[in-house]
C-alpha cells in the first residue's frame, strides 16, 4: 500500500513488525510508542509511506487530524489522564523518516516539562496489550 523499504512504521503497518496497534483505519494505523513518555503513548501514522506533514496531501488533513483528535479524547476517557500532549517533528528530530503524530496522555504535575521528556517502560507486555486494547476499544467505530 505504498510502504518504503527499510521503513519501520512501514514494517508495523503491513503487518511485517508487531505493534500493540491501537486503531486500525483505512487511512490510518495508531500503535503504542515502544519508549513511551506515560504508558498509553500512542503514535498515529498514515499507511501509505509519508515522510513530514508537508508531505500528506490538503485533503487528508481533515481525516489524519480527526483520528489524532479520536486518541486524545480516547486519553481521558478511557486512562483517566486529565488532557493530552500531541505533537510531531518535521525531518529536525524525526527518528524515524515517516509521519507519526505523538499522542500522549498527561495529567498535572507528571513530570514532563519543556522537552525534557523522560521515557518510561511498560511493565510486560501483557501490560503493553492491555492498554492498547483499553484505547482500541475507545476510539472503535466509524471516524
Amino acid at each position: 500500500m505504498g510502504g518504503a523499504v527499510g521503513c519501520v512504521f512501514c514494517e508495523i503497518v503491513e503487518g511485517e513488525r508487531s505493534a500493540h496497534v491501537v486503531m486500525d483505519a483505512p487511512d490510518v494505523v495508531a500503535f503504542l510508542d515502544m519508549r513511551p513518555l506515560f504508558k498509553g503513548h500512542t503514535l498515529l501514522v498514515p499507511r501509505t509511506h509519508i515522510e513530514t506533514l508537508t508531505d500528506l496531501p490538503a485533503e487528508s488533513l481533515g481525516s489524519f487530524f480527526g483520528h489524532a483528535q479520536r486518541l486524545a479524547v480516547a486519553m481521558e476517557s478511557v486512562l483517566g489522564a486529565a488532557g493530552s500532549f500531541v505533537a510531531m517533528n518535521n525531518r529536525i528530530s524525526q527518528s524515524v523518516p515517516h509521519l507519526h503524530v505523538h499522542v500522549v496522555p498527561r495529567n498535572r504535575k507528571d513530570g514532563l516539562r519543556g522537552f525534557f521528556w523522560p521515557r518510561q517502560k511498560y511493565d510486560s507486555d501483557a501490560e503493553a496489550a492491555e492498554y492498547a486494547a483499553r484505547l482500541s476499544g475507545a476510539v472503535a467505530g466509524p471516524a
